[in-house]
């Protein structure tokens, strides 16, 4: 019989527990469960439930990644607030450093030591955008057009924002760039819309889904226009959730009706020109839920109804796993 150490030319590793990032093909004898295992990968994504935040919220602002992770605005089942709260990649903690303008229906993107909070709703349509270090936020220049259930992408020093409503009426089309001062108006989305999903850069971004008219539409920026893409999303919805980038996006829950009675849990990729459809959607059917992170491991927070802090973690297909090996 041959031996692996005469096919790959190495001998197989002995370890009490599994690597936590272990590579493809990587092979390894777990002492403790007595079992042989190997690195492979996800074939199918899946959302798995985690730590809830602090304080339920829905339509609040969110940054970072599946592990390093900011969550900030929103509503409460009581109004607006301006909690701020970080993640982990295990539990939600609650910083000192809350917005310095309470809101709901805010926009936001960077990381989680540097991010952006912009727009939202006061009681009325704001403009106002704040910076955050890791501890504290600071107040920036308003953006030019004050408006809530806008999309939001990018760096706290290159953010983009897109779409939203100026107050009772139609929804925008205005797009904006932040420069880590000021804001800059250029070209408008081809649909107008609200209350609408985002991912991306400031120079590759992607806006998707939204309202009033529920709508599947789908659009890609390239740092100058908007160009509508001929890959629509395979559920219509408002107020979904999104991470990852123009190329690689995920698209999560948000509401298939325009009075907030139609909560989904579907999950769908974007390949840079066609959404598919997850056979596996959130445990949480929710409307309006906070976004971070990839395509392959992106983070989903809160929403409604009712109100929640519910957290989950997504691992999408093609990212690491440990699989355990057995004999034929």
């Amino acid at each position: 019989m041959a031996e692996y150490i005469n096919i790959r030319g190495q001998s197989i590793e002995v370890l009490a527990s599994d690597p936590a990032n272990p590579t493809l093909g990587q092979i390894w004898y777990n002492s403790t469960s007595n079992t042989l295992k190997g690195g492979g990968v996800t074939t199918a994504g899946a959302w798995a439930t985690a730590n809830p935040l602090n304080t339920a919220r829905q339509e609040l602002g969110g940054a970072g990644t599946q592990t390093e992770a900011l969550a900030f605005g929103g509503n409460t089942a009581t109004g607006g607030t301006s909690a701020t709260e970080e993640y982990d990649g295990t539990s939600w903690v609650t910083s000192p450093g809350s917005l310095n303008t309470s809101r709901a229906r805010l926009a936001g993107c960077g990381i989680q030591t540097a991010a952006l909070a912009f727009g939202g709703e006061t009681g009325a349509p704001t403009g106002a955008t704040e910076e955050y270090n890791g501890a504290t936020w600071s107040p920036s220049n308003s953006m030019n057009s004050a408006r809530y259930g806008l999309g939001g992408i990018g760096t706290q020093t290159a953010g983009l924002a897109f779409g939203g409503l100026p107050g009772p009426g139609t929804p925008q089309a205005e797009t904006e760039e932040y420069d880590g001062t000021s804001w800059a108006n250029s070209n408008n989305l081809n649909t107008a819309r609200n209350r609408l999903g985002g991912a991306g850069t400031q120079t590759a971004g992607l806006a998707f889904g939204g309202g009033p008219s529920i709508t599947s539409a789908t659009e890609e920026y390239d740092g100058i226009s908007w160009a509508t893409s001929p890959g629509s999303l395979n559920t219509a919805r408002r107020l979904p959730g999104g991470a990852g980038t123009q190329t690689a996006a995920l698209g999560f829950g948000g509401d298939t009706t325009a009075n907030g009675t139609g909560p989904t849990a579907v999950t769908e990729e974007y390949d840079g020109s066609t959404w598919t459809s997850n056979p596996t959607g959130l445990n949480t059917a929710r409307i309006a839920p906070g976004g971070a992170g990839t395509q392959t491991a992106g983070l989903a927070f809160g929403g409604s109804p009712p109100v929640t802090g519910a957290t989950e973690e997504w691992t999408g297909a093609g990212a690491p796993t440990t699989v355990t090996i057995t004999a034929s």
